[in-house]
């Protein structure tokens, strides 16, 4: 989205990507709060010089001294007790003349994950900011420590936990998932490995430094632990899939971790509600041998989008992983904000989720790819199926991102479909007409080489045409030399023009 044109300056309001102070009397304090803000967030400008009107809409008040704004400003900006980390570079800063006034434009980019939180004061836990609707707000301690948990190349699954033993995951699980990777990767080389051997190769397992044992990772005991010891670890660890496809019942049907009648890990809930969301999607008939296949590219990009769902969420956040299917939508929301930013997400390429280990996990048994191609698969597919484009949304305040696929036609789309068919029909109809054509003026020629000459009116009742069609296909074959005419009036007669030469 473009944020900034000078020559929309009149049709921009203040909202969460555009701040506007009048800075009068220097570089106003509220300034640094809202460069923390934008830069927590997606990013934004902050335009001085300018005020807000009672209908929203811009007015310029222009700036005094520019030029000492623009040192007092990169100044405070490289000053580290001022503020953390400088993100800008010389062509961010812009001055412009508008309505004979001075405004200044600051382009505050979106922070990398290892910038964040960006802060203020040298202060980190009161002076974090982030923006919404109503303007910038302070962050909480959950809000900041979710940013320094994202800030190390290692991520928090890969922790080694020293408290829980091998013990502690699900046998039935871990089994579960050695026969499903055999069954997809025959022959692997770990297939003859020991439980505990295997479990550190998947890095599920890992020897922690202390006792020299091996002890789960924060991943093993996501995917292969039993709910009631994960939440020990995460407390705020909660999965939920409903289905609510009769609007007439709150829902009619529904999983949880916390139901105690399944182990409540990731593994088990993924095939769960993959089983779930699959059911519904069209099967067509198609073989491979003699053996049907199944696996649309549909069933593929819902599969990576419940992966990506999981391996992107933050556990030590509340309100949990939840997964909602509708009779023509599915929507899948997991904690934790998009670590690489929406518009890279969507752009791909880059492939960084918040839990390395469980990706790996999913990889093994090809689930998932590491190419950061994912969403944009989901979004080519769906754009051939002519859908509803697929809507991400990241919200902050408890940070979470919400993957919403719908299985509505693309109105645009459709009635692009639409007028295809009916160009399509047009041209078709035109062939028919020209192929017919072409066959009645051959059948005319002919018969006017049988008969020597011949009137209008006979050609008429030969070819079983109106009189008036007749006249046209003659006159045709007479424009284009075919046919030679004798004679007017109702004397008119036509010969060929071979018969002629």
């Amino acid at each position: 989205m473009e944020i900034f044109d000078i020559h929309k300056f009149d049709e921009y309001i203040e909202d969460n990507r555009r701040e506007v102070k009048k800075a009068k009397g220097g570089l106003p304090n509220s300034l640094w709060e809202s460069y923390s803000s934008m830069a927590n967030c997606n990013g934004g400008v902050i335009i001085l010089g300018v005020e807000e009107n009672e209908d929203g809409s811009f007015c310029t008040t222009g700036l005094k001294d520019v030029s000492r704004l623009q040192k007092d400003f990169w100044d405070c900006i490289n000053n580290i007790n001022k503020v953390s980390v400088n993100l800008l570079i010389d062509n961010d800063v812009e001055i412009y003349d508008l309505n004979d006034d001075v405004i200044m434009v600051i382009n505050v980019p979106r922070a990398a994950r290892d910038q964040k939180p960006v802060y203020i004061n040298n202060d980190i836990w009161n002076g974090t900011f982030r923006r919404n609707w109503e303007g910038d707000y302070h962050c909480t301690k959950s809000e900041i420590r979710a940013m320094l948990r994202d800030e190390p190349e290692e991520t928090m699954d890969m922790a080694v936990l020293e408290d829980f033993t091998l013990k502690d995951l699900n046998a039935e699980a871990v089994q579960g998932y050695r026969n499903y990777h055999s069954a997809v990767k025959p022959g692997h080389v770990w297939e003859k490995l020991s439980d505990e051997e295997y479990l550190e190769k998947l890095g599920a397992a890992g020897i922690f430094k202390e006792d020299g044992k091996l002890h789960p990772t924060a991943a093993g005991l996501l995917m292969f632990g039993e709910e009631y010891r994960i939440v020990r670890y995460f407390p705020e660890y909660f999965l939920d899939y409903r289905e609510v496809l009769d609007p007439t019942i709150r829902w009619t049907h529904r999983i949880q971790s916390t139901s105690g009648d399944w182990t409540g890990n990731l593994f088990d809930f993924f095939f769960r509600v993959y089983n779930r969301l699959s059911m519904d999607i069209e099967k067509p008939f198609e073989l491979d041998g003699i053996t049907r296949v199944e696996d649309t590219p549909v069933h593929k990009a819902v599969r990576e989008a419940l992966a990506n769902c999981i391996v992107n969420a933050d556990f030590y956040l509340p309100r949990g992983l939840v997964i909602l299917k509708e009779r023509n939508k599915i929507v899948m929301q997991n904690p934790g904000s998009i670590r690489t930013g929406k518009k890279q997400m969507l752009r791909g390429g880059i492939s960084d989720p918040r839990n390395k280990a469980i990706m790996k996990m999913f990889n093994m048994i090809s689930i998932g790819e590491r190419a950061g191609s994912g969403v944009p698969n989901i979004y080519s597919v769906w754009d051939d199926k002519g859908w509803k484009e697929p809507l991400v949304e990241e919200q902050y305040g408890s940070d979470r991102t919400i993957l919403t696929l719908s299985f509505e036609k693309n109105r645009q789309k459709k009635q692009a479909e639409k007028n295809r068919q009916k160009k399509q029909a047009e041209k078709n109809r035109q062939k028919k007409q020209a192929e017919k054509t072409f066959e009645n003026k051959n059948r005319i020629i002919e018969f006017v080489k049988k008969n020597g000459s011949v009137k209008a009116r006979e050609v008429s009742d030969y070819m079983g045409l109106s009189p008036s069609r007749t006249r046209a296909l003659i006159f045709e074959l007479v424009e284009d030399g075919s046919l030679l005419w004798i004679g007017s009036g109702r004397a008119r007669y036509y010969i060929s023009s071979e018969k002629q030469e």
